[in-house]
């Protein structure tokens, strides 16, 4: 069963270390580029601002964003910020975001995110979690998939094996973590496909962050997936 109050403690203890992580920098080191193709890292940090902005939204009621080219162009107007600004932004949106979720409210209810898509207000505090950690890692200062909670590596690796279910482009697959942990994805033609690897590895091919060769495959070539 979802517990967002408890997932709303993980993103707190998530940000913090991301906020930990970000202080260790200068302004030089937010110049320079992210593993995000075309964003340094100042892009990325004030995406995850916005975010917490635009996840506020979705528990408001309202639109997540004004639209996709107001995302765009706020994140590319707050990119270049001085450390100080960027901390402060990055503090006082999560605090926002925390906020939001103790407001008394019918978790069970659906919202609305971008392009149409909905899921359970519930969901919302694991979908911010997710956020952080992927993004503190996509920063490029040492923070690794290896260094995620199992238990968001376990739970996102859920999330993305099902949001990749039924897609015809991806031929049937089966995936399984070493350790432990087995689920299954696609649904197009071709397969079924077996892949192997550690937690990290599979998140990382799953999530666009780290092209599969780590994982061993059989039954077929590693299948390509779409973007997220």
């Amino acid at each position: 069963m979802l517990d967002h109050a408890r997932d709303l403690a993980s993103v707190r203890e998530a940000t913090g270390r991301l906020l930990a992580e970000v202080g260790k920098q200068d302004n030089a080191a937010l110049a320079l580029p992210s593993r995000l193709p075309g964003w340094t890292r100042g892009h990325v940090l004030a995406h995850l601002a916005r975010n917490a902005d635009a996840l506020v939204n979705v528990l408001a009621g309202r639109p997540m964003y004004e639209s996709g080219e107001a995302r765009d162009a706020d994140i590319a107007r707050d990119a270049g910020r001085a450390l100080d600004v960027q901390l402060a932004d990055l503090r006082t949106s999560a605090q926002r975001f925390q906020a939001q979720g103790q407001v008394a409210a019918d978790w069970s209810r659906t919202v609305e995110l971008r392009n149409g898509v909905t899921d359970d207000a519930a969901k919302i505090p694991f979908r911010r979690w997710a956020e952080v950690e992927l993004h503190h890692v996509d920063l490029g200062t040492g923070y690794e998939l290896e260094d995620l909670p199992a238990e968001l590596v376990e739970r996102e690796i859920d999330f993305l094996a099902s949001r990749f279910s039924g897609h015809t482009d991806v031929p049937r697959t089966g995936l399984a973590a070493e350790g432990g942990g087995e689920w299954t994805t696609g649904g197009g033609e071709g397969g079924p496909v077996s892949v192997t690897g550690s937690p990290a590895d599979l998140l990382g091919w799953l999530a666009g962050r780290r092209d599969g060769g780590a994982l061993a495959v059989e039954g077929g070539p590693l299948p390509v997936l779409p973007p997220l």
